[in-house]
């Protein structure tokens, strides 16, 4: 029996953007907590990618000191989040199948003499939350985005949703929400401006209102939040007043960029091919474009961007990902002076002496390793909590510019090259953001290193949890 020690269980959505972080986590709770005992669980077919060779889908592995068991969704294959189903749907088989086989996981583990001691589960599974309790285990929520946007979150479902309904077709419409700066509709989550119940993505409009419904009946929900205090001081400040709130970010691998390709789950075979060209690459040359694991530009948008990296005449290593409906993942003739890859490691990349701006989509992940590694972006954003990221890295923290979107959200290849030259030219605004990027990178590592201020709330979250 094993009753004595801590036991972590972290639960994650099956989407690369949260296991990923959760996976670090629960590298950083095991130095946190020594001797913890730390479990991972996600979907089947979560577990399946992160793990391609195992003999059975549900088989658990254990991993650096990590033991993984996934469980059934109901869609083990993985085939009901796909472009061609409801992803609202697959969202509420998720919670009626996946609770019930969660709390059979928690109960299996006790039975073993691995009694689970605190439930951490990433956004959109409040339900883990709720086994959790039901169970009579305490429980935190892991908020894989910015606190900007927990705070815009939470001032929605807390008297301001009918403001921002009544504006959600109004882009400039200035918002002042207090422990924010003036927020812009066009700024906000792409999830809040949501109103047709018949939207395929209404349904996770209505998880998030389900997750801060579950927090109005705790006296103090625990979130830990993937940012750090000197990040976002005001928008931390104000919900520590709520809520029992922890900032520890930024949450990478703990061995840093040399342990980015555990994160690969078997996408990246070009990995000395690139490496190999950016070596090659002078110092600050490259323009590295990805658009994240989920998002995959239309053929229109693909030759636009095709177009203005061949205009900007910098070199540039682009991640291009199967065009839906498309049978070629090669763009055809732009690797005169570029390089164009399935995947790659991106913390390595963005590691690389020869990377000198990042044309990114902006989700918290991606923005989050661009500041660690003081690299300048130009953010494209799309949807969910990517407009307000862009936002805060042009206007609050300085590190990059964000794109003019023309109809329809398509973005033209003069567009995309003016905003390359702002920030990779001579001029004096490219200047200052490099600087604020090299200045937002020290601040970062300093955050994370032993004493400071992540480290220390990661530690003071494990032991008033009386470990």
């Amino acid at each position: 029996m094993e009753r004595s020690r801590p036991h972590f269980l972290l639960v994650t959505f099956p989407e690369q953007s949260h296991l990923n972080p959760g996976r670090h986590l629960a590298n950083h709770l095991s130095l946190a907590a020594g001797g913890a005992i730390l479990t991972f669980s996600t979907s089947i077919s979560g577990h399946r990618r992160m793990f391609p060779f195992i003999s059975s889908p549900s088989e658990e592995v254990s991993d650096c000191g990590i033991t993984y068991i996934p469980f059934s969704d109901g869609d083990d294959e993985g085939t009901s989040r796909s472009r061609s189903r409801n992803p609202n749907d697959y969202m509420k088989q998720l919670k009626l199948i996946g609770s019930n086989n969660l709390a059979a996981i928690i109960r299996r583990l006790a039975a073993r003499g691995r009694p689970v001691t605190c439930v951490i589960y990433t956004l959109l599974l409040h339900w883990a939350g709720d086994v959790a309790r039901q169970l009579g285990i305490p429980s935190a929520q892991f908020w894989i985005q910015p606190a900007a946007v927990l705070a815009t979150y939470y001032h929605f479902f807390h008297g301001y949703q009918a403001l921002i309904t009544k504006h959600n077709n109004d882009p400039s419409f200035t918002l002042n929400l207090p422990g924010l700066p003036p927020l812009q509709i066009r700024d906000l989550p792409s999830f809040l401006t949501i109103t047709d119940l018949k939207d395929p993505f209404f349904y996770f409009y209505s998880v998030f209102g389900e997750t801060f419904e579950a927090m109005e009946g705790l006296v103090r929900p625990r979130v830990l939040v993937n940012t750090f205090e000197e990040l976002e001081p005001e928008a931390v400040e104000f919900l520590k007043e709520r809520l029992d709130l922890v900032a520890i970010g930024p949450v990478m691998p703990p061995g840093g960029a040399e342990d980015a390709t555990r994160d690969m789950f078997g996408w990246d075979q070009e990995h000395d091919a690139y490496m190999r060209w950016l070596d090659a690459q002078a110092e600050r040359s490259v323009v590295y474009v990805s658009f994240g694991s989920i998002y995959v530009p239309r053929r229109e948008q693909v030759n636009e961007i095709g177009r203005a990296l061949r205009w900007s005449g910098r070199p540039y290593l682009w991640v291009v990902r199967k065009i839906d409906g498309e049978e070629d993942e090669v763009v055809e003739g732009e690797e005169e002076k570029g390089m164009v890859v399935r995947w790659c490691a991106q913390l390595r990349v963005l590691s690389h002496r020869a990377v000198g701006c990042f044309v990114t989509h902006c989700g918290w992940n991606s923005a989050l390793e661009s500041l660690v590694c003081g690299v300048p972006v130009v953010t494209v954003p799309q949807w969910m909590d990517q407009r307000t990221n862009a936002w805060l890295m042009e206007r609050q923290w300085g590190t990059g510019v964000r794109v003019e979107e023309g109809k329809g959200g398509f973005v033209e290849a003069e567009e995309l090259r003016r905003c390359l030259e702002v920030v990779m030219g001579e001029g004096e605004r490219g200047e200052k953001i490099q600087e604020k990027a090299k200045e937002w990178k020290a601040r970062a590592w300093e955050a994370v290193v032993g004493g400071g201020s992540s480290d220390r709330n990661l530690k003071f979250f494990v032991e008033g949890l009386g470990y």
